[in-house]
């Protein structure tokens, strides 16, 4: 269908989630005073049902998570459609100014996270208003422990994809894109992320007769610079990688020459095929230096979440969807991948679907300039979740027609 022709299942969507603005804005502000990390978020949690209060919606709470599972019947029988919006903050002191800014010393949502929940309760009061219009069920998905904890993997393990989900979609907000756009890729979207450790022994000794030690620091300082060397050698330059070394630690004082070096880093990859070479190669690079250095290197590699891939049909759509939804100005491809990570990766695996980012630059920011999500000083214009509200309600509406 051509992005300038109306579709009559998306007409007025953009208007209604216009009308649910105050409420939207009301959750959101609610959630990001009072933030929550990891797989438990029961304030979170107790906001969600209670937005959710009235609309006639099958709940159900997670077992080892505080997640929430909210099924809209259509109207007519039908396939199941599943929108995720996550719900857990960061370690972070929030420096925003904000008169809602986060009232949890050292807890704060500065990944959009409580833009997401929010959204995601107003799609479905929208959809509610739409049921005649759907044919088969939407699954809403509201899921903590996005940050490292592997939220979806849990409740996909509780049985969220038993019943049979033909398509999947995931919104993240963005304070580096112009606010209310979405853009989307098919195909890679965001890298894996897995975390490495390195253990360096050598010989301790005295700071000024190295001679009668085996030092481990030079053989870790040479380390760093090995891998990089790896990934320039062992990885096609087609096949993007990183590879950083976050963390290196040694020694107790100037004149001891330690036993031990340690590193620790994280890799990223765009596919699994470089994810399992660039693993190989890492440990290879670290015993070899380490022997060079007559040490010996222990290495660990602790996977993270998958490559998060778009299907390719799904991811292209998206982005012709978002402009027949609110118009060609608001919808934009992905030129490239992030690096990020995401667990919706463990969705995407099972299901096809897509997630896409909605742009949320603030008002009179350039968005260079914008202190990007993680940051203490993130800010999001909250006009965007309009947007984003009618972006996950079109993507139901279009999947269930």
């Amino acid at each position: 269908m051509s992005t300038s022709t109306p579709d009559p299942r998306l007409v007025g969507l953009l208007e209604g989630a216009r009308a649910l603005q105050p409420r939207t804005v009301a959750l959101r502000r609610q959630i990001h005073r009072q933030p929550e990390q990891g797989l438990q978020n029961p304030k979170t949690q107790a906001a969600i049902l209670h937005a959710l209060e009235g609309l006639p919606l099958k709940i159900t709470k997670g077992e080892s998570t505080t997640s929430v599972v909210a099924v809209l019947e259509g109207d007519r029988p039908g396939p199941t459609v599943l929108l995720r919006g996550d719900m857990d903050g960061l370690p972070l002191q929030e420096d925003t100014g904000l008169p809602f800014a986060s009232e949890v010393d050292g807890n704060m949502h500065a990944c959009g996270h409580d833009t997401h929940v929010a959204m995601l309760a107003s799609s479905a009061r929208l959809l509610t208003d739409r049921r005649d219009a759907l044919r088969g069920r939407v699954l809403f998905m509201f899921q903590p422990g996005e940050e490292g904890h592997h939220g979806a993997r849990y409740m996909i393990e509780e049985g969220l994809l038993d019943d049979g989900v033909e398509k999947a979609f995931a919104l993240h907000i963005t304070s580096t894109l112009r606010s209310g756009v979405v853009t989307c890729r098919p195909g890679p979207m965001m890298a894996s992320a897995d975390t490495f450790h390195v253990h360096v022994k050598g010989r301790g000794g005295h700071g000024a007769m190295p001679h009668n030690a085996l030092d481990p620091v030079p053989a870790a300082a040479a380390m760093v610079g090995a891998i990089q060397t790896m990934l320039g050698r062992r990885v096609s330059v087609h096949e993007p990688a990183v590879v950083t070394v976050a963390q290196i630690n040694a020694g107790t004082t100037t004149n001891i020459i330690p036993e031990v070096a340690t590193l620790d880093g994280t890799i990223r990859t765009l596919s699994e095929a470089t994810r399992a070479l660039v693993h190989k190669e890492l440990k290879l690079a670290v015993k070899h230096t380490a022997a060079a250095y007559g040490c010996h290197a222990e290495v660990s590699i602790v996977p993270g979440y998958p490559v998060t891939v778009n299907d390719d049909v799904v991811g292209q759509h998206v982005v012709d969807l978002a402009a027949r939804a609110m118009g060609p100005s608001w919808s934009e491809p992905m030129q490239d991948p992030l690096m990020g990570a995401e667990d919706f990766s463990y969705v995407l695996q099972r299901v096809p679907g897509a997630m896409a980012f909605l742009g949320a630059c603030p008002r009179g920011t350039d968005v260079e300039n914008a202190a990007p999500n993680h940051s203490n000083r993130v800010l999001f214009d909250e006009a965007a979740m309009e947007h984003g509200v009618a972006t996950y309600a079109a993507f139901a509406l279009d999947a269930l027609r």
